[in-house]
């Protein structure tokens, strides 16, 4: 009978996909199917060679039918149940008998049976390795050696059915060698293979790893350059509004109630400037913010207007601040606060020419709604997004020009808030500020 082809000992598990049969149920399966064909070949031999039985055609047609009810009731169950109940090293086994009887039933030393038995063999080593394949085929050979003198002519001699018994047990060890060869060639292909495998998959993760480094690197030194451009935006409002009134003070030409304004905002820009020094600490030491911490504390916002108003360099006859309710105070980062209305009240200045801008600041008690409103050009029909963008500027400015409003949104988000563009009923613009803040 035919032998179950197997897969070599060490070789993976093959997991099967939605709709697939598994690895072994196919091979079990196949060799079902083998068992059949080599069954319906017995039957065909002996129609065409009634001869080969000799004085025992009922036994051999009985072994025939029963290799074929055994071979079908396999098929049945594998086809029902999906895998066989019987270990495959036993039905080898019984394939191994079968073909040993039907060699002595039908020749003995004249049957073409015998092919069927270096099957066995190579299935016995595939499954048990090249040791327990040799010995199978050394214990077949003497089993077939038996054969051919039990179911021989009575005109064949000892000797030849002797010498034909050895011809076959070398057969069948050789067969046992090669396949053992064979399979060892294999385990070493798969392993190289394996190996290979690993090496790819461990360059493919070193090659991830140094390019999610280079990002990084490449990450943080854009955060430090646009750290660097923010500072260079931030720092240039205060510094010139410094030069300018040092210079008035310096030269005299402003006394009384200028002076003291004159005095005050000079504080205030020093403040400023010293906030935007702690930012820049922040960004030296922090994870490459440009922003810098968070350091809350009690915002009056009606001063807060007047400081937003001051820094952006709004005449006093071109502004117009609100604040709701009166005397509202705020719990925030007051320099991120101010440096976001700044660049806004900043920004409706520049394009509205002379006309007033206007800064409503309302508290309700947990969000603060800040709007500065300009009669500027406003923006075409879907830019609002747009020149919120870094490096987008609107007009002619150069240097530090378009990171006014990509500063005021990033900060607008890093203390959870929104900046919205809106077109003003009239013309102009409405750069509204809403952030969740706590009263003070």
């Amino acid at each position: 009978m035919a032998a179950d082809p197997v897969r070599s000992r060490e070789a993976p598990t093959v997991t099967a996909h939605a709709g697939e049969l598994p690895e072994r149920t196919r091979e079990e399966r196949q060799a079902v199917v083998l068992r059949i064909c080599v069954v319906l070949g017995a039957v065909g031999l002996l129609v065409a060679r009634p001869d080969l039985t000799g004085a025992r055609p009922v036994v051999a047609a009985v072994l025939i039918g029963l290799s074929a009810v055994y071979a079908a009731a396999l098929g049945v169950v594998s086809v029902l149940r999906g895998r066989l109940p019987v270990p495959p090293a036993v039905l080898t086994g019984i394939d191994g008998l079968l073909a040993l009887l039907a060699c002595g039933l039908t020749g003995g030393v004249a049957s073409p049976m015998v092919a069927a038995l270096p099957l066995v063999v190579i299935a016995i080593a595939l499954r048990g390795g090249h040791r327990l394949g040799q010995l199978v085929a050394l214990g077949l050979g003497v089993g077939y050696t038996v054969a051919a003198l039990l179911g021989s002519d009575p005109g064949v001699t000892v000797g030849a059915a002797v010498v034909a018994g050895l011809w076959w047990t070398g057969f069948l060890f050789a067969t046992a060698v090669l396949t053992g060869v064979l399979v060892r060639l294999l385990e070493r292909q798969l392993a190289d293979i394996a190996t290979t495998r690993a090496r790819a998959e461990s360059e493919h993760e070193r090659y991830l790893s140094e390019r999610a480094l280079r990002d990084r690197i490449v990450s943080q030194s854009r955060a430090r350059l646009d750290g660097a451009r923010v500072v260079l935006h931030e720092f240039r409002t205060p510094v010139a509004s410094l030069t300018a009134l040092s210079a008035d003070l310096a030269a005299g030409r402003l006394g009384g109630d200028a002076a003291r304004r004159a005095s005050r905002l000079l504080a205030d820009h020093a403040a400023h400037l010293q906030d935007m020094l702690d930012g820049l600490a922040d960004l030296a030491v922090a994870d490459g913010s440009p922003l810098g911490r968070d350091r809350p504390r009690r915002v009056a916002l009606a001063e807060l207007a007047d400081a937003v108003l001051d820094a952006a360099g709004i005449a006093a006859h071109r502004r117009h601040p609100v604040v709701e309710p009166a005397g509202a105070a705020v719990h925030c980062d007051p320099q991120r606060l101010r440096r976001m209305l700044t660049n806004l009240a900043e920004n409706a200045a520049r394009h509205s020419g002379d006309e007033v801008v206007e800064l409503h600041l309302a508290h309700d008690g947990a969000v603060l709604t800040a709007e500065v409103r300009d009669r500027g050009p406003g923006l075409p029909a879907g830019q609002e997004g747009v020149v919120t963008a870094k490096g987008v500027a609107l007009g002619e400015r150069r240097g530090t020009a378009g990171l006014g409003l990509w500063i005021a949104e990033a900060l607008a988000s890093a203390m959870d808030g929104e900046l919205s563009l809106l077109p003003r009923e009239g013309g102009g613009l409405v750069a509204r500020l809403t952030l969740p803040l706590a009263g003070a």
